[in-house]
């Protein structure tokens, strides 16, 4: 698992690739906390353009963003999910709280 993030008039972009799973989870967490605190954006984005796969790791991941975005009063917004990723956002109603944008669809198989 590995990110990259830039900042933008109060816009922090963090691009995600990899694998999202309990192995890298907790670093990925602690370092997306870190430039949070760092930068202090109104707007976060989480690309997961890159991202190869996703388990219940990166719920956590998007639920810790959201409360620390909350409490500082800015907007999460997730873009580009590929569609192994997007079932488990969407399984687990992500996309009830957390605006997903550029959506790929997703197939059932």
């Amino acid at each position: 698992m590995q990110m990259t993030s830039f900042l933008q008039d109060k816009q922090l972009t963090i691009a995600l690739s990899g694998e999202i799973d309990h192995h890298g989870a907790r670093s990925v967490l602690r370092m997306i906390a870190d430039k949070i605190d760092q930068y202090m954006p109104v707007l976060c984005i989480l690309d997961f353009k890159g991202v190869t796969f996703m388990d219940s790791s990166g719920i956590a991941i998007v639920i810790h963003t959201y409360r620390r975005m909350c409490e500082l009063q800015g907007t999460l917004r997730l873009k580009r999910v590929p569609p192994q990723p997007m079932k488990v956002l969407l399984a687990a109603g992500m996309d009830r709280i957390i605006s997903i944008e550029g959506r790929e669809p997703v197939h059932e198989m």
